[in-house]
């Protein structure tokens, strides 16, 4: 029976998407809930699952194709599926069960394996469906050295390497296509930057105290949620308070129409592999430090595993990006429009400040506001960083919401 598989929808204002790496050929067996291929939207890539078991018999729209939901993308051959021809290829030709084991190999993963001259056969798999993931090519490079010679077991996406001087052949160019997210991704940025009148503020905050909370609680923290009590869920939740003493970072412009939102809905950065996304903490003024939490390590497992929906990126308020985690002592965070404040965190460094007359050394963390100078301007931005900074001070505040 032939069954036409549809592009579902996959988000309330998402009418059209980009059909990325399609993980299956034509003629491969498949099983129902398998990862068929994978949508690319402008806030993440999703994969779709086989909805039967059956044969993968005609690819209908290639890789790099642009498909509108409910249009159909491939034509699937609907049957059931022998366990032995799936699972034992050893009628087949030599050169066949070699390619059919092979690992599935994720695009940043193929460009680590190709620079560090490793074979899929080197690498251990940890992804979903036997996937070679990036983290598992840089794994096995660090663990194993890369042979003399550059020989991939697939075709690698990139343009093949070739030295400008054959005297000097360590001079040497690699062209590899950008990514259909990487591409999104780069067309917001572009569209935010000509059309806001971005503007950056700084400050700092002594964390001393959160430290020590979390050194004292941290254990019955996680011991009582089943969940760690980290850094997020403190600024979310100083956020919260100081978004509701400054409504204009809350806020969004609509023409000649300023919205003020009265809820909060606050956006968290978390790296994707091919970049940050952004999935959407609903009514964080609602949610206690252990829900926060809860959610935001969801988030991380569920982008990583490509389950997070394009609704769970939509609609936020506010944004909060954790560039700490990378190294970065400071920097400009990027606003994601319509949103006209995103408050940037940075790694800690011990540093002497006065204390009661005192030099002490104190573990400090850079902070920045980047806002929309059409709607906020210098004088509610310094107000806000000055609230965040107040409340993660004293962040027995946080809970008495004073």
């Amino acid at each position: 029976m032939a069954y036409e598989l549809k592009v579902p929808s996959v988000g309330e204002s998402i009418v059209e998407v980009e059909i990325g790496q399609w993980l299956k050929k034509e003629g491969d067996t498949i099983r129902r809930d398998d990862p068929l291929v994978e949508l690319v939207t402008d806030k993440a890539t999703l994969e779709l699952p086989a909805p039967v078991d059956g044969v993968l018999e005609k690819i209908m729209m290639p890789q790099g194709s642009m498909a509108q939901v409910n249009q159909a993308i491939a034509l699937l051959k609907e049957g059931a599926v022998s366990g032995a021809v799936a699972e034992t290829p050893k009628a087949a030709p030599a050169e066949v069960p070699v390619t059919a084991a092979e690992p599935r190999v994720m695009p940043a993963a193929e460009r680590v394996m190709v620079q560090k001259g490793l074979l899929a056969s080197q690498v251990e798999a940890t992804g979903p469906g036997g996937r070679i993931l990036k983290e598992d090519a840089e794994r096995a490079a660090v663990s194993k050295a890369a042979p003399t010679a550059i020989t991939p077991a697939a075709p690698a996406p990139s343009v093949p390497l070739a030295a400008k001087d054959p005297g000097r052949p360590w001079r040497q160019d690699e062209v590899v296509p950008m990514t259909p997210l990487r591409r999104r991704i780069a067309e917001r940025l572009l569209s935010a930057q000509q059309n806001a009148a971005m503007l950056t503020t700084f400050n700092e905050a002594d964390m001393s105290a959160v430290l020590e909370l979390r050194k004292e609680y941290g254990e019955a923290f996680l011991k009582k949620y089943g969940v760690k009590l980290g850094f997020m869920s403190f600024f979310v939740k100083a956020s919260v308070q100081a978004l509701q003493q400054i409504p204009q970072l809350n806020a969004e412009i609509q023409g000649s129409q300023i919205v003020y939102h009265k809820y909060y809905d606050i956006g968290i950065a978390v790296g994707g592999g091919e970049g940050l996304v952004v999935p959407v903490l609903r009514d964080a003024d609602r949610l206690n430090f252990a829900e926060i939490e809860r959610a935001i390590t969801d988030f991380a497992g569920r982008i990583k595993a490509r389950k997070i929906m394009p609704d769970e990126l939509a609609g936020g308020t506010f944004s909060i990006t954790n560039a700490g985690v990378y190294g970065s002592t400071q920097g400009t965070p990027f606003l994601n429009p319509p949103q006209v404040g995103v408050l940037g965190m940075y790694a800690m460094q011990e540093k002497p400040v006065v204390r009661g007359g005192q030099v002490v050394v104190r573990p400090i963390m850079g902070l920045a506001l980047t806002y929309d100078h059409r709607l906020v301007d210098g004088r509610e931005a310094g107000l806000f960083l000055q609230k965040i900074k107040e409340l993660i001070e004293n962040p027995v505040r946080l809970t008495l919401e004073v």
